[in-house]
């Protein structure tokens, strides 16, 4: 069936109006980023010309009312967009002293914002002031990227759209290319829009309504010829496949062993995640006869490369199919060979002017017969410039087959990569958190402790993969945790920490989701109490296997990741004070505890050469909030101290020196201090988070 504009987001009619101006651009606008056939994340921008109340005259006056700098169309608000008066965006014109001064005129833009609106405005701000009408969409649809990228780009745009589109040649958004459309469409009245050769699409229309649907009727119209070309009977897409895709459980096995090394290799200079995509666009991609070719030109949009470098990574099958050290030594040389190509495009293509060269590492790599890994500074970046890539191979297969792909020239890819006002962009975010780029594995991550342990972690700008044997409790924590912190940072996995096959599987999905994992907090536990000839041998061994064994799988799975990926890493183990003093009626609980520390200390040894960190954080007497605390182990206890579980919480912190209670939030705090880079000259230590009991002081 052909695609029609009924096909995106329907316009409802009732709810808009219930909006005044600025909701129903607001409006407009989320319903358009709602859809990536329609612009990519943080792509595209739309604008209203609105006559508002000047606050200094009193008199009306029309602002333009544009998405500020930043941001994303389907998630935004009304403070997402720049408001400036625009008869004075028209008197920049008469400031404007030509192409090669345009960048200049962007310093100007604040002297025009309307209502001391602090949102900066963008570079596009001039492509919406100089169009003559009163809404306008500027959008990156994949359909129509696809027709501005190719070589015949303006003859298939007259074809296309049987003249009631324009098209311009590719010029980088600014003042100029405002200018330019200002002239074309002066010059050829009656317009739906112009295409921008190689970069996106504008629309406009005479209000909101009208607005929306002429740009999703363009965009439909572009989908609409290319399905009937593609029915036509047009060439396989990519070349047809040369490859056949491997199984699943291949495709897993390969990963979990080629992505550490490849994320450790990557981040030598500085942290990053890795984010795996394995969608059919994807695979049909990286299984093309032409993969080489089509990936070698780089994408077209601006907003495509800018998230995804020009040019991706091939890592060909016969590197995967290595093992070792041989694996690692042959990823390295691979990327060793990318930064050199990605050093020398930036000498043959910097200016006096342009910033030093970023980090050359790829953000791309495909992998035949698998599909695709984006590896950036955190998760949500990586898996946003996959889904960016996604939209380039979109491109690249409708492109090719109508006419023949073309990617920018390479010194406009760079000089917008490059760009100064890009430059101080990026200047402007915030520092990083102090574990972005990492990926933190916390068992028990259900309980309090565990729960305490992630919600700190996270705040510090990490991921968190959360493993717990109660996948109800453990669904909880993850929906509560993402809720805060976002999708991109909370994953959870059901496991049984004394399983190995469940332990190894658990590491193979963290691998999966964030390419590795940079720190283990080992928090899974129970407790028991009872008389040493009441002891039973069960009991006894569920404490070994629980809080010995269970640590010591978790412990040597994370070991290997870490060693795979080269960076070292941080292992936390959350011990106990009865590890360094035995209680009374606790003595399989104790011995495993005591267990703990030991095994701790052999990882700490083994480890140091290797980077490789390992600590203990022995908490004592966390009643509120934690698990252990709500079955028999509270009975037990105060029968074994002979009180009133009532009196439980009173009793331990009267008994501590400092005579304060202990909360997860305080061993959250011991943990997040041995897993960072405060502690980076600490490991085989123990921190007691126990309020000071003398008895336990370690030495």
């Amino acid at each position: 069936m052909t695609p029609s504009a009924a096909d995106f987001p329907r316009w409802d009619e009732q709810h808009a109006r219930s909006l005044d101006e600025p909701a129903l651009l607001l409006y407009r606008s989320n319903l358009l980023g709602s859809d990536l056939r329609i612009t990519n994340y943080g792509g595209g921008n739309t604008s209203a010309k609105l006559v508002q109340r000047d606050p200094l005259t009193g008199a009306d006056t029309e602002v333009l009312w544009v998405k500020g700098s930043g941001g994303d169309l389907g998630s935004m608000k009304l403070d997402g967009f720049a408001t400036l008066y625009l008869d004075k965006l028209h008197a920049l014109e008469g400031l404007y002293r030509g192409p090669e001064h345009e960048d200049e005129m962007v310093g100007y833009l604040p002297h025009c914002t309307f209502a001391l609106n602090p949102r900066a405005a963008s570079i596009d701000t001039p492509l919406h002031a100089f169009l003559p009408y009163r809404h306008v969409d500027h959008m990156h649809p994949d359909a129509v990227i696809a027709i501005a990228a190719t070589e015949r780009s303006e003859a298939l745009t007259r074809q296309v759209f049987e003249g009631s589109v324009g098209w311009l040649p590719w010029r980088r958004p600014g003042f100029e290319l405002g200018m330019m459309l200002k002239r074309y469409v002066a010059a050829n009245p009656g317009l739906r829009g112009v295409v921008l050769a190689g970069h996106g699409l504008f629309t406009w229309g005479d209000d909101a309504k009208s607005c929306y649907e002429n740009t999703v009727g363009v965009i439909a119209q572009a989908q609409g010829w290319l399905e009937r070309q593609r029915a036509a009977g047009r060439r396989p897409a990519f070349g047809g496949a040369l490859h056949e895709s491997l199984d699943a459980a291949g495709q897993d096995a390969v990963l979990a062993r080629v992505l550490p090394v490849l994320r450790g290799l990557a981040s030598k200079s500085g942290h990053k995640l890795a984010h795996v995509d394995r969608q059919a666009a994807v695979v049909e991609f990286v299984n093309g006869a032409e993969l080489e070719r089509l990936a070698a030109l780089g994408t077209s949009c601006p907003d495509h490369f800018l998230r995804t470098k020009v040019r991706p990574m091939i890592l060909p099958e016969s590197v995967y199919a290595l093992e070792g050290e041989a694996l690692a030594q042959e990823i390295g040389a691979r990327l060793a060979a990318y930064r050199a190509d990605y050093a020398a495009y930036h000498e043959r293509c910097r200016r006096p002017d342009s910033p030093a060269v970023r980090d050359p590492n790829p953000v791309i790599v495909l992998l035949p017969r698998i599909g695709m890994v984006s590896l950036a500074r955190d998760k949500a970046t990586a898996r946003i410039a996959a889904e960016f890539y996604v939209n380039a191979i979109n491109v690249m297969r409708e492109a090719e087959g109508v006419d023949r792909y073309v990617g920018l020239p390479e010194q406009e890819a760079f000089d917008i990569e490059y760009w100064l006002l890009e430059e101080a962009k990026l200047r402007r975010m915030p520092p990083a958190k102090p574990l972005a780029g990492r990926a933190a594995l916390v068992t028990g991550g259900a309980g309090g402790i565990g729960r305490a342990i992630a919600e700190r972690f996270l705040s510090e700008g990490a991921c968190c993969v959360l493993l717990d044997i109660d996948a109800e409790a453990l669904a909880q924590a993850g929906e509560a945790l993402r809720a805060r912190h976002g999708r991109d940072a909370v994953r959870t996995v059901a496991c049984d920490v004394t399983d190995e096959g469940s332990v190894q599987r658990a590491y193979v999905q963290a691998v999966l989701e964030y390419g590795g994992l940079d720190i283990l907090v080992s928090n899974a536990g129970i407790a028991s109490a009872a008389p040493i000839d009441e002891t039973s041998l069960a009991l006894w061994t569920r404490n070994q296997s629980i809080l010995a064994t269970g640590y010591f799988l978790v412990g040597r799975e994370a070991f290997r990741t870490f060693k795979a990926q080269g960076i070292g890493g941080s292992i936390v183990f959350i011990a106990s004070k009865n590890g360094l003093v035995a209680s009374p009626q606790a003595s399989a609980y104790c011995a495993a505890k005591a267990a703990e520390i030991q095994l701790s200390r052999s990882l700490a040894l083994e480890g140091a050469p290797l980077g490789i960190r390992c600590n203990v954080v022995n908490p004592d007497a966390v009643i509120r909030g934690s698990r252990i605390w709500s079955g028999d182990w509270s009975r037990e206890r105060a029968a074994a101290n002979r009180i009133d579980e009532q009196q439980l919480e009173a009793f331990y912190r009267d008994r501590s020196m400092l005579k304060r209670s202990v909360y997860p939030e305080d061993v959250a705090e011991a943990a997040y201090f041995f897993a960072s880079d405060l502690s980076a000259k600490s490991t085989g230590n123990i921190l007691n988070v126990d309020a000071g009991n003398l008895a336990a002081f370690p030495r």
